[in-house]
């Protein structure tokens, strides 16, 4: 290293030993994402066995599905202000025993009532992950590589749905169905659940051995714990100013009003609002439909249940194809390009989807699409998830990371992540009631809501690409008007 002062070039290459130190760190906190991935997505392979087990209505289906939402909505908001108060390691591991706990009790439920209690408990460590994993890692990346990293979270998140449809696609499988008996005399569904123990042990042994961020150690006065992290992250030459400046703007938000959520906008500052907006247009477009409901939906149209299990795993694979793309543009071309192209991507392919089902013969679960009509949906659902999982997918998350001053930014994470899940929420727990009625409208509504994406990326979201934290900060924080000069 130069003794000259000078940064070399490559020194956030991952070559460097500083470049592949915070890409080691991300992959660690990212595994909680890989978590939130697989317990939302497993139980796609579970809900008909559920459904017929239980003898479940439209209604109950869809509330054992969605109800663990509600839990992420508790656990985002428990975790933003956890983690902020006792730093982002130990709410990992809180993270990861509500994982564990839950994947083993909805292995061996017994009946509905207690099916949805360890929903909503796994819904808890959803919600800590959905905002422990961001805020780590955009608090320990380099500005050069942060959207890179910031975009691991969401690769972890396809990864674990990957997972999640593949594991319930060769469970199924083995036992010649998700209702027929595998290991120990239960049922393959239950063994989906129970699989989620493995990636929760190593989330949590990966929780022990991890620094704290130092962004959260300088708020609490730990310099010296805070630059040693730091040496291991920024080259020699750039330590000294990292410290001085993260100290600086620590310091200036503990005397502004930015330390504080409230505003005047019904209740909140603006830059909450703009955290909760992003949050909730990433899934009023639909996207978890794709994941939760694949496999009943493709059955509905004519697959039968291994080949629908079959053609969930392929819109998983794409997901995460198209996430590594995400991942190689993000800090080349930059956030709200991306953002904007992929709004258009999946308005396009969500308007075909919903003329596809305008065509459709039957009704409830007869439904079928003639000619061809099923293939064009199947096409246009994947490409639908390639416009999300090349932008809002992981851009998202990476703007969350980035917006938010340093002292407020765990309570707004969990506030903007609060309101995704309760989005999140309401999709999912509507879609089987509405699909009943309607599969063009349903479809149709996404479409309108990735139409209004667009317009607000172009009309209120700025240009973040390799700026440090603090400068993002700035862009989204309204300054106050000057009065005019008094006329002589």
């Amino acid at each position: 290293m130069s003794k000259t002062g000078t940064i070399p070039a490559d020194a956030f290459s991952l070559r460097s030993p500083f470049g592949r130190r915070a890409v080691g760190l991300s992959v660690a906190a990212a595994v909680g994402g890989f978590l939130f991935g697989f317990d939302s997505s497993v139980i796609n392979g579970a809900v008909d066995s559920i459904e017929g087990n239980f003898g479940l209505s439209d209604f109950l289906t869809g509330l054992v599905v969605a109800v663990a939402l509600l839990g992420c909505v508790a656990g985002a908001i428990l975790a933003g202000a956890l983690s902020d108060r006792f730093g982002r390691l130990k709410v990992m591991m809180l993270g990861a025993v509500l994982f564990l706990v839950s994947s083993v009790g909805s292995g061996l439920t017994f009946s509905v009532p207690d099916l949805i209690v360890w929903r909503v408990i796994g819904g808890l460590g959803i919600g800590i992950a959905s905002v422990v994993a961001p805020a780590y890692i955009a608090e320990i990346a380099p500005r050069q590589i942060r959207g890179s990293l910031a975009s691991l979270q969401q690769l972890a998140i396809t990864l674990g749905i990957f997972a999640a449809l593949l594991s319930d696609a060769l469970l199924a499988g083995a036992a010649g169905g998700a209702s027929q008996q595998l290991w120990l005399g239960m049922e393959a569904w239950r063994w989906m659940f129970l699989v989620g123990v493995v990636p929760a042990a190593v989330y949590g042994i990966l929780a022990f051995l991890v620094p704290e961020s130092p962004r959260y150690l300088i708020a609490k006065g730990r310099f010296d714990e805070a630059k040693e992290i730091f040496s291991r992250l920024v080259p020699p030459a750039d330590l000294e100013k990292t410290m001085k400046e993260l100290t600086h703007a620590i310091e200036s938000d503990r005397a502004n009003s930015g330390v504080s959520l409230r505003g005047k906008s019904l209740g909140l500052q603006p830059i909450v609002w703009i955290g909760i907006i992003l949050s909730v247009f990433q899934q009023f477009v639909g996207i978890n439909v794709i994941f939760y409901y694949s496999t009943t939906l493709w059955q509905a149209v004519g697959f039968g249940e291994s080949s629908a299990l079959l053609v969930s795993v392929i819109t998983s694979v794409t997901n995460v194809l198209v996430t590594l793309i995400a991942i190689w543009l993000v800090d080349r071309v930059g956030r709200k390009p991306i953002l904007m192209t992929g709004s258009v991507i999946m308005t396009l392919s969500l308007g075909t989807m919903a003329l596809a089902f305008s065509f459709a013969e039957g009704s409830g679960e007869d439904v079928s699409l003639p000619g061809a009509w099923g293939p064009i949906a199947l096409v246009a659902a994947n490409l639908f998830v390639v416009g999300f999982g090349a932008s809002w997918g992981p851009l998202v998350w990476v703007l969350l990371g980035e917006i938010f001053p340093s002292r407020i930014r765990g309570k707004a994470l969990g506030v903007a992540a609060a309101a995704q899940w309760l989005a999140n929420f309401a999709i999912t727990v509507s879609f089987p009631p509405m699909s009943g009625w309607s599969l063009p409208l349903t479809y149709g509504m996404y479409a309108f809501f990735a139409a209004l994406s667009f317009l607000y990326v172009w009309w209120k979201i700025p240009e973040t690409k390799g700026m440090e934290l603090e400068q993002t900060e700035t862009l989204f924080v309204q300054k106050p008007k000057q009065p005019k000069p008094a006329k002589p």
